[in-house]
């Protein structure tokens, strides 16, 4: 008998000790104790990436063309490569010279395009640089537009499309010409070539130390308009008078 109540007063111990160190769920009616697990981890050991050794495919690839020379009309090549010469830098990204500058009377200051190419031919030389058309001329009912890439010692520089409006079927030819001269002047931005024609505070600066607004009388309507000119370039001619 006495063994009887030492075995079951041992059974009530173990009882209490597993319910104070399990954790309970309660109900209205019932609790019940819950045991933990162990579960592997699924996180990998190792934390470092995978390594990737699948070459990568050049995104800007040389095209040739069936002379096995490079099609600049649809090749990448050279672009990004590496920078230019310090040198030649230094050519591309000099200060523009007042003189330079010339400004239409609606109030744009602007750098004629022979003066990109003289700036060109200063940088890399007479034949080291050159436009490739990239597409076919399109013919507008008033407009022409083209475009080009600028190439420079063998490498893609810059691509824009050069626009000109034209008024009579008779000019295409010349304005196909001038298409070609603002996709230059728009390619020589990429270079940094007269970056500050794009500066408004320059242009606002310029404007104010080199040019003047005044008013003038257009002879054949007596209407009068302000227009824009150089301080140094004389007055306006006919069919404009400038006022006294």
């Amino acid at each position: 008998m006495a063994a009887l109540r030492i075995l079951a007063s041992t059974r009530t111990n173990a009882s209490r000790t597993f319910l104070r160190s399990s954790p309970m769920i309660y109900s209205n009616n019932w609790t019940t104790s819950l045991s933990y697990s162990t579960v592997p981890s699924t996180q990998p050991t190792n934390s470092e990436p995978p390594t990737n050794t699948t070459p990568l495919v050049d995104p800007l690839p040389d095209i040739k063309g069936r002379d096995g020379t490079t099609d600049w009309s649809r090749s990448y090549s050279g672009l990004s490569t590496k920078p230019f010469p310090k040198e030649v830098a230094d050519v591309l990204l000099a200060p523009i010279e007042p003189d330079d500058v010339e400004m239409k009377p609606d109030g744009l200051i602007y750098l004629p395009e022979i003066k990109y190419r003289r700036i060109l031919n200063k940088a890399f030389g007479p034949g080291g640089w050159g436009l490739a058309p990239r597409s076919e001329t399109n013919v507008g009912p008033r407009i022409v537009s083209r475009e080009y890439a600028l190439v420079c010692f063998g490498r893609l520089v810059a691509i824009a499309r050069g626009e000109q409006e034209y008024f009579d079927p008779s000019g295409v030819a010349t304005a196909t010409e001038a298409c070609k001269s603002n996709a230059l002047m728009r390619c020589c931005k990429d270079l940094g070539i007269a970056s500050e024609l794009w500066d408004p505070r320059f242009i606002r600066e310029f404007k104010a130390k080199h040019c003047v607004e005044l008013f003038v009388e257009h002879i054949p309507t007596k209407k009068k308009k302000k227009l824009w000119r150089r301080k140094d370039q004389p007055k306006f001619g006919y069919p404009y008078q400038e006022g006294n």
